[in-house]
């Protein structure tokens, strides 16, 4: 296991974490696992302490799979308030031929130049580079040049964004190699090349929030936070039955679809409401509180994106963990029929709530190619000993580690 990296995602309903390792160029899952979350709403940590100890738990469920002890993680930033901006950066080419220094360097004179001091840096994502003013490439190492121009989209949040998730994660004493968005992770988990030519979007649909992202050429270029998601059902089922939520979540993941197309009504739940009273509910009506809540949620989605932009959208991915349930695809179609469920395609992970945390993992080994470096978290020679890229820097602050975590200084 010479390469091998390790993505968290701190969900206000789940803690999802997974391993992968990337094997001749492909990459294959070693293991993932997904803890029940608490401390964390609409996906901001409200309790560090109840935070810590389910993100212990997800570390030592991860640990007791694989026997190895997990230091080194891609962490995933809340999407809340995130902020793209278009930067230019340029640089003068320190020998004869570009190299990945250069077209990095080029980056950092464009995020020095744009980073507000109320915002954190988060990631670029990388657009193109000009070389003395005139060629255009998407890969300028190893071509003759004086000056190098690089364009990318900066990703930055509001600091407590960045700062709640790294300080929770280093005090539990796991370090931190990199960190993203939500909005990076989704779109490269599904990433190919129609999606590199248009205008696509990704909403992601979740327990407490949904989250709308748009992409021109898969670059993000802006995303809103939709405060409905699937715990919005249990609160449906609850109020409807008189029933207890956690009875109601059962009922969701168990007994209800997404859809009524294919419910019966002939198919009964049973259970006890809050007056200790037997019921029976049929799997048509639990389906239609279901089914109205989901339509409810893709419609703000939807107008969400006609206020995002005015252009075509060619392509529409819906993902989240409420994406997974039966029949959502025929929910999905009737308010969006232009839009499709997306399939996250890794092999042991076939489950759209994990598609952030493995999105972030592929976007950090695009990172690495773009670094030239050769990076893993877990060393050849002892996999209970963690490498990390080397420290020059001897800057303590926030801003400093991340930039860090991107650049590898």
């Amino acid at each position: 296991m010479e390469h091998v990296y390790a993505s968290i995602d701190l969900g206000s309903d789940s803690i999802k974490l997974a391993i992968c390792e990337l094997y001749q160029n492909h990459l294959n899952l070693l293991a993932a696992t997904t803890i029940p979350s608490r401390g964390i709403k609409k996906g901001l940590i409200t309790d560090p302490e109840l935070a810590k100890k389910s993100i212990l738990l997800s570390f030592k469920s991860i640990e007791d799979m694989l026997g190895v002890k997990i230091k080194k993680i891609i962490a995933n930033i809340p999407n809340h308030m995130a902020e793209y901006k278009l930067i230019r950066g340029e640089c003068d080419i320190r020998g004869d031929l570009i190299t990945n220094a250069d077209m990095v360097n080029s980056y950092k004179m464009g995020i020095k130049a744009n980073l507000l001091p109320n915002e954190e840096f988060v990631t670029v994502v990388p657009i193109d580079f000009k070389i003395n003013g005139k060629t255009v490439m998407k890969d300028p190492k190893g071509f003759p040049g004086k000056k190098l121009m690089g364009r990318a989209m900066m990703v930055t949040t509001p600091k407590k964004n960045v700062y709640s998730v790294a300080s929770i994660l280093e005090s539990l004493g796991i370090d931190i190699v990199d960190i993203s968005v939500g909005s990076v992770g989704d779109m490269n988990c599904f990433r190919n090349e129609a999606l590199d030519k248009g205008i696509s979007a990704v909403i992601n649909v979740g327990a407490d929030i949904t989250s709308v992202s748009l992409y021109n050429k898969s670059i993000p270029v802006s995303t809103k936070i939709i405060g409905a998601g699937g715990n919005d059902i249990d609160r449906d089922l609850a109020y409807m039955y008189k029933i207890e939520l956690s009875e109601a979540r059962k009922i969701k993941e168990k007994f209800a679809l997404a859809h009524t197309r294919n419910a019966n009504v002939y198919d009964i739940y049973e259970t006890v409401n809050t007056d200790n009273v037997k019921i029976k509910i049929n799997q048509k009506a639990a389906s239609e509180v279901v089914m109205s809540r989901i339509n409810e949620i893709l419609t703000l989605a939807k107008n969400e994106l006609k206020d995002l932009t005015n252009k075509p959208i060619q392509y529409i991915i819906v993902t989240g963990g409420m994406s997974n349930m039966l029949d959502f695809e025929y929910s999905l179609h009737d308010v969006m029929p232009e839009a499709s469920k997306g399939t996250v395609k890794l092999v042991g992970v076939r489950n759209n709530k994990y598609s952030t945390v493995i999105g972030n993992i592929i976007y950090f080994l695009n990172t690495l190619k773009l670094k030239g470096m050769d990076y893993s978290m877990l060393s050849e020679d002892d996999m209970d000993e963690l490498s990390s890229p080397k420290e020059n820097s001897n800057d303590d602050t926030m801003l400093g580690k991340v930039f860090g975590y991107f650049f590898g200084e």
